[in-house]
């Protein structure tokens, strides 16, 4: 498949890189990683999604996006995603969400509902709202972000799958990359956030996608999203935790692609 990484200079202000793959006559799909990732967090995914143009950018504060004091408000960040289809020229996309970035995925479709032909939302919460059991770790958090700590963090997500040893150094990367401030205040803006099935609607036909043995996201939530979003479909992967993308690419893969080929 082609590929290349463009730089993006967004309206909001930032730039950010976006990796393009596939053919680009093809449908777009937008990735949106998670709190703490980057767009490399989809490596294992990618070469799966063949019959799509691939967007998969760093979001603001995390991989090689700029990463300024401000703007971490959900509705930031949905404005982000909707400022990279624009500079790609992408008027209207399928978007693919995993854990947090699921939740700006549902953001986006509600404040830009046009741009969203369809949702698949990977290990992703309703509601985000409360104060987070890592929170005071982040809130403690000083420049440079050490590299035992991000570690350390990957142990809030228990792993039931074997995960390649490089996958999880490259997320490593991608914590020790971010400084204190984006950490902290994307966790803010996440939590102090109305939920965007509380804000509006999503007409958007969406593919809920959760791990039956998620400790972060409880099988009510999943419940109260489908009760929002009229005619989503649920599939729950037994014996899997909240991180379903690291988990379980190729399933994640296969019921992405023939619930997107049956829209496009």
């Amino acid at each position: 498949m082609e590929s290349a990484v463009r730089r993006l200079e967004l309206g909001t202000g930032i730039t950010v890189p976006c990796l393009e793959v596939g053919d680009p006559g093809a449908p777009p799909l937008l990735l949106l990683h998670a709190w703490g990732e980057s767009g490399r967090s989809f490596d294992r995914l990618v070469p799966l999604l063949r019959g799509f143009r691939i967007l998969a950018p760093d979001l603001r504060g995390q991989g090689g996006a700029d990463k300024p004091d401000g703007g971490y408000s959900l509705a930031g960040q949905a404005e982000d995603a909707a400022a990279i289809l624009s500079a790609l020229g992408v008027p209207r996309a399928f978007v693919l969400g995993s854990s947090s970035g699921g939740y700006v995925a549902q953001q986006l479709a509600v404040m830009h509902p046009g741009m969203v032909a369809g949702l698949v939302l990977v290990g992703a919460p309703q509601t985000l709202n409360g104060r987070p059991g890592m929170a005071a770790e982040v809130e403690a958090l000083a420049d440079p972000i050490s590299e035992d700590w991000v570690r350390a963090s990957l142990a809030w997500f228990p792993l039931l799958h074997h995960i390649p040893q490089w996958f999880l150094e490259d997320r490593v990367r991608d914590g020790t990359a971010m400084p204190a401030h984006a950490w902290k205040n994307i966790m803010a803006g996440l939590c102090a956030a109305i939920p965007p099935t509380e804000a509006g609607s999503i007409g958007a036909p969406t593919l809920v996608l959760w791990g039956g043995a998620d400790n972060v996201l409880p099988r009510s939530q999943q419940d109260a999203l489908l009760e929002k979003l009229d005619g989503a479909v649920l599939k729950v992967y037994d014996g899997v935790g909240h991180l379903v993308l690291w988990e379980c690419p190729d399933r994640v893969a296969a019921d992405t692609v023939a619930f997107l080929r049956a829209l496009a």
